[in-house]
């Protein structure tokens, strides 16, 4: 089974929503997130959480998590929000580089096909892509909650189509 990461910046919203879907959509996955600017131990934010609630999701126990070379070793693939975050991961975890990717290009580019995962990644030539504008997520931090909900949407329409192509990873 393989092993996923999401990362955003805080380990407050974005990479919360994504890990609590997938994990809702796909529970046999084994699923995580970080933050690449985080401070670690704190809970969701209440946006996030009503966001969720909103779609009958949730994660109780989540805590805020800082992104650590751990993290790194353990994924087959990290998933990320923004060009920001492929480029701190670049910088600071170039190991992982060549399996990350934004969740808006994996959504529409890795495909459900007879390869393993690892294959399917590597054939992205992710260390190599140049992030486009239409990659990001915009972060809802500082947004009223309809932002936070409409991020949510977002985030589920991508996680959605990735739990597709993740089915039997």
């Amino acid at each position: 089974m393989a092993n996923i990461l999401f990362v955003c910046t805080g380990n407050a919203a974005r990479s919360v929503m994504a890990v609590t879907m997938l994990r809702h959509l796909q529970p046999r996955l084994y699923v995580r997130g970080a933050g690449t600017f985080s401070i670690p131990g704190l809970p969701m934010s209440q946006r996030t959480r009503a966001a969720l609630s909103k779609m009958n999701l949730s994660d109780p126990h989540h805590r805020s998590h800082q992104l650590e070379s751990q993290d790194c070793d353990w994924a087959d693939l990290v998933v990320v929000f923004e060009s920001e975050h492929v480029q701190y991961i670049r910088r600071n975890h170039p190991e992982v580089s060549p399996i990350t990717g934004t969740l808006p290009r994996l959504a529409k580019y890795l495909k459900a096909a007879d390869l393993d995962l690892p294959s399917r990644v590597a054939g992205l030539e992710l260390a190599e892509s140049e992030i486009g504008s239409w990659e990001e997520v915009q972060d809802p931090a500082g947004g009223d909650q309809d932002v936070f909900d409409v991020c949510a949407r977002e985030i589920n329409d991508y996680v959605s189509t990735l739990a597709e192509t993740l089915n039997g990873s």
